[in-house]
Formats: C-alpha cells, sequence, structure tokens
C-alpha cells in the first residue's frame, strides 16, 4: 500500500456537494498527502479540482432531474458495456492509486444508482489482508428515505466502512435528526464541522453593499431568478446594486430572460470565482438553502434571505433552512410561498434585523483532512481508526 487518497466524487445535478468535494480535496493536499478524485461526472469546469490528480471516469450524468435513468457522455441510456467499461475503469483506478485511505462522496447515504461499481470495489477492498480504511463524506442533512434504504445503508456500513466523516455541527443539527438508524452507526460517526471554502474578506470597494442574489448551479433556480427581479422595486434595497449569479446549469433561454430585465444597477453573470469575497461586503444575500451556500453565508457574516428547493420530494434544504431561521441566522421563505411580494417582505425584514450570531463550527475541511492525513500518514489499518 503506496499511501494517499482515493476519493471518489460523482456529480449529476448541482454543483454545492462538487464544491464541497472541491474544498475537501484541496485541504487534504494541503496536508501534503497524493490525492486522486475518481471523478464520475461531466467535466466542470467551474470546479476544477486544481492542485489534486483528477482521474475522468466515463461520464455518468442526468436528463433534468430524472435521477433513475443514467446517460452517458451522448445523453443515451447507458447500457450493460458502458455498465462493464465504468466499473472496470474505476477497479483498475484503485489498483493504480493503492491508497492508504478511500474516501467516498454520500454512499451507502446516497448514489444508489452505482452500486454496480461501488459494491465490487467494497468488495475487492474488504477481501484484502491489509487493506485501506474506507470512509464516507456526508452531508449534515439528508433526505427522507424509506425504512429499507435505512436497513440496506446500516449493513453497507457495517460490512465495508471504518468511519462516517459528517460534514456538520450537532450542536446545530445532529445526524440522527434525518438518519433515524444513527445510534446503530455511533461508533463510525465523526463530525467534521462544516466545510467551507477559505474565507477571503473583501479588501476592497469592489461589490461593497451589494445585494447578491444566486441560484447555486441554476437547475432550478430560474424561480427566485424571477421573483428578485420582480420584487426589488418595493424593497429598502432597491437602490443598490443588486448582482445576480444564475449559475452555469441555468438554461440559456432563462438566461438570456433575466439578462433582457435587467436595469442598469444589476450586473447578471452565470458564475464567479469570488463569491465567497464578494459576500463578505455584500448588503445581503438572496439564495436557495443548499449546504454550500448556505455555509458560504454563515462563514461571511452577511445578512440573507433563503427560499430552499423543496421539488420532488427533497426536504434537506427546507429542514436546514428552518433550523438556521430558528437561530436566527437567516430568513426564510418556503418555496411554495414565493412570490415578488413574500421576498420583497423577507428582504425588508432581513434588511433591519441584526446581524446574525456567530458559533457554528465552520472547519470541517481543515478538520476533515487532519483526521484523514493521521490515517494515511500512520497506516492505519482495518479496526485501527480513531475513536469517533
Amino acid at each position: 500500500m503506496s499511501g494517499g487518497v482515493l476519493f471518489y466524487v460523482q456529480h449529476l445535478l448541482g454543483v454545492g456537494h462538487l464544491r464541497r468535494a472541491e474544498t475537501l480535496a484541496l485541504a487534504m493536499a494541503k496536508t501534503g498527502i497524493d490525492v486522486t478524485v475518481a471523478f464520475g461526472g461531466a467535466p466542470f469546469p467551474e470546479v476544477p479540482f486544481d492542485g489534486v490528480n483528477v482521474v475522468h471516469l466515463p461520464p455518468a450524468t442526468i436528463a433534468g432531474e430524472d435521477f433513475s435513468t443514467l446517460r452517458d457522455a451522448n445523453g443515451a441510456a447507458v447500457d450493460d458495456a458502458w455498465i462493464e467499461a465504468r466499473r472496470a475503469a474505476l477497479l483498475d483506478l484503485y489498483r493504480r492509486a493503492d491508497p492508504a485511505v478511500v474516501l467516498i462522496e454520500l454512499f451507502p447515504f446516497g448514489r444508489r444508482q452505482f452500486r454496480f461499481e461501488l459494491l465490487p470495489l467494497l468488495e475487492m477492498i474488504h477481501v484484502e489482508p491489509q487493506r485501506p480504511q474506507v470512509l464516507c463524506s456526508v452531508r449534515d442533512i439528508l433526505v427522507s428515505r424509506k425504512a429499507e434504504r435505512t436497513e440496506e445503508t446500516v449493513e453497507t456500513l457495517r460490512r465495508y466502512f471504518d468511519t462516517v466523516l459528517v460534514h456538520g455541527d450537532p450542536k446545530l443539527i445532529p445526524f440522527g435528526q434525518t438518519f433515524p438508524a444513527a445510534d446503530r452507526i455511533a461508533d463510525l460517526i465523526r463530525y467534521t464541522g462544516y466545510v467551507t471554502a477559505p474565507r477571503v474578506d473583501g479588501t476592497t470597494s469592489a461589490g461593497r453593499d451589494e445585494v447578491i442574489v444566486s441560484a447555486g448551479g441554476g437547475a432550478v433556480g430560474a424561480p427566485l431568478l424571477f421573483a428578485a427581479m420582480e420584487a426589488r422595486p418595493a424593497t429598502a434595497m432597491a437602490d443598490h446594486t443588486w448582482r445576480f449569479l444564475t449559475g452555469p446549469n441555468l438554461s440559456e433561454a432563462e438566461y438570456q430572460r433575466v439578462a433582457a430585465i435587467a436595469e442598469e444597477r444589476t450586473i447578471v453573470e452565470r458564475f464567479r470565482p469570488d463569491f465567497t469575497a464578494r459576500l463578505s461586503v455584500a448588503t445581503l444575500s438572496i439564495s436557495q438553502a443548499g449546504y454550500n451556500t448556505t455555509m458560504d453565508i454563515l462563514a461571511s457574516g452577511v445578512r440573507a434571505v433563503v427560499v430552499p428547493y423543496e421539488a420532488k420530494g427533497e426536504t434537506e434544504q427546507r429542514l436546514r433552512a428552518e433550523i438556521l431561521a430558528e437561530k436566527g441566522l437567516m430568513t426564510f421563505v418556503p418555496e411554495a410561498e414565493l412570490t415578488a411580494a413574500t421576498l420583497a417582505d423577507a428582504i425588508n425584514h432581513t434588511a433591519i434585523s441584526p446581524p446574525p450570531p456567530a458559533g457554528v463550527n465552520l472547519a470541517g475541511a481543515a478538520q476533515s483532512a487532519k483526521f484523514i492525513y493521521d490515517l494515511a500518514t500512520q497506516n492505519v489499518r482495518i479496526g485501527g481508526a480513531v475513536a469517533p
């Protein structure tokens, strides 16, 4: 076993988890260990993973929000030959990387569509006499699941995994709040704190006092963007510069519609690499309530209004928004109640509210990297994981 980390990352929809994975990968690399990312989605230039070795597997995609049908790079439903080629590519990468630690994003709490390659990988690792440590990287909140899925998750964790890195703070959101069997894997769970990109405070006047409206990846952000445009004249911040970051996945037609109604004090862009620096000098953030965006908000200290994504049974963002709002960290508008009027009311309320209090553990990247570094450099084997 040569050492280093093999980090499995699968990108399907949105960019939040991808940004979190990049932040983790760069934090691990900063410790001096070798990091190889097994990247399973379509190439995404806005999240380049600069500084680590990225190996692109045959890319898996989806059409719209249909997670049930995996598609290849050409948009065709994957077939047996594709599945075999993808599985072989992952197993070959594992052999070549010869890692001391294997870190798998989300699975088995999600990514069930990829059991065709992950279970063979885990079984290959499991039977080795001197095997690497196997870790799961998972956010603080899971979507609702069926009871049988929970049983399957526990069984998979118990058979193959040594540690579950929960990127959250139990004082804010205990993992058991959305994973009912958390007590059955309590010995595997290690809370890392929230993973946020390195904080960059604004040191110039660029972007100061702007209202930033962001839609994450943009695939499902159009209603928020248009509501914010319509709400603006009725807000106390109408005379500020408003910057709309639509996300790279917003359709070109909708992007052009947003740009067409922008007035002279409105800037419309798809993406900014200095998003966190802009937040630190903004006067207000308006966004959805994904993990990365909300933690960037907390790290920056900016006042914020969030509209959680709730379509197709998604519960993660709504729960996070409710908890953060209850603690006075931001204001939220339920997606079902989103109109220009309700958004304007929330903006005006937030504009006169005190700044959000501090106190949430946001050191998840560094703490995760330190834990993984210790495993990789001390050659900790099966049964030797640091206790949570």
